[in-house]
């Protein structure tokens, strides 16, 4: 069994709460966690006391691996010269050198991927084709039972609310690539509200048993809870075994300052992962 603490959206500087920030350095204590996820967003502005900020949260949540993401608020917004020529700087001095990275732990293989867009988009992110053949290099070298999951900010699914977002653009076509090489997990953020959604929600074909599962989860540390979540924080709690993953959706109650499950959502793990060079190449940046 693997159980995985999903946050994202911290937002450290003007946005950041640090109440929030306290109780979900707690149940991170409380669970005592396989992983920990912070999928994007670490930063409001992409400065660096922001990261400075950041890092020594990441530096407080304990023994168990940590995989991070950048987010498009991870790169400078109005620093343009710095947008276009070293967005990442103050990422790779304070939190990872690598930007798509590798974790390997007992029972999984996680591949995070970053989808931020400096210089392509300034709200959504975007995916390129040799993101995804470093995936499936990494999928492929994956042990028989261990699951394949994908960290990205942006988000592959809406929400289930009336609140207007934007996919990731070639959404389709990157899960049809994902679900080919086995993928049985994307997680996220950037919507600021969490929620689950099945792959056949964006693409009918995988309406199976054998579909990929979508954990978004909201802004685990910042005022900027948006839709049902406006005014609020959450994370996911993951648990993975044999057959099934499990995702609990816990929003913070502001009474006690814990993170409570508010809704839990089983899914059937996939079959075997096939494992495959992806046809699904169209629509891809390169």
């Amino acid at each position: 069994m693997l159980t995985i603490l999903q946050g994202s959206d911290l937002h450290f500087g003007s946005a950041y709460d640090p109440e929030a920030g306290d109780a979900f350095r707690r149940t991170v204590r409380e669970v005592a966690p396989d992983l920990v996820v912070i999928a994007g967003d670490l930063t409001q502005r992409a400065k660096a006391r922001e990261y400075r900020e950041a890092r020594r949260f990441l530096d407080s949540l304990g023994d168990a691996p940590v995989v991070v993401t950048p987010g498009n608020h991870d790169v400078p917004l109005y620093r343009i010269h710095e947008r276009l020529l070293v967005p990442f700087a103050n990422y790779r001095r304070y939190i990872s050198q690598e930007l798509d990275t590798v974790t390997r732990v007992p029972g999984a293989v996680v591949v995070a991927l970053s989808t931020a867009a400096p210089r392509r988009a300034i709200v959504n992110g975007r995916l390129r084709l040799e993101q995804m053949e470093f995936a499936a290099r990494i999928f492929q070298e994956s042990q028989e039972g261990e699951a394949r999951i994908v960290v990205a900010h942006h988000p592959l699914a809406s929400a289930p609310d009336s609140v207007p977002d934007e996919t990731l653009p070639g959404a389709a076509v990157i899960l049809d690539a994902f679900r080919d090489m086995g993928a049985e997990l994307v997680m996220g953020g950037h919507f600021h509200r969490g929620f689950v959604a099945r792959s056949s929600a964006v693409c009918p074909a995988h309406e199976s048993t054998d579909e990929v599962v979508l954990a978004y989860s909201g802004t685990a540390t910042s005022t900027r809870g948006r839709g049902s979540e406006t005014s609020k924080n959450s994370c996911h709690l993951l648990v993975i075994d044999e057959t099934t993953i499990r995702v609990e959706h816990k929003l913070l109650d502001r009474s006690s300052m814990t993170f409570e499950c508010l809704q839990e959502i089983t899914r059937p793990r996939r079959a075997r992962a096939r494992v495959a060079g992806s046809s699904s190449e169209q629509g891809l940046s390169s």
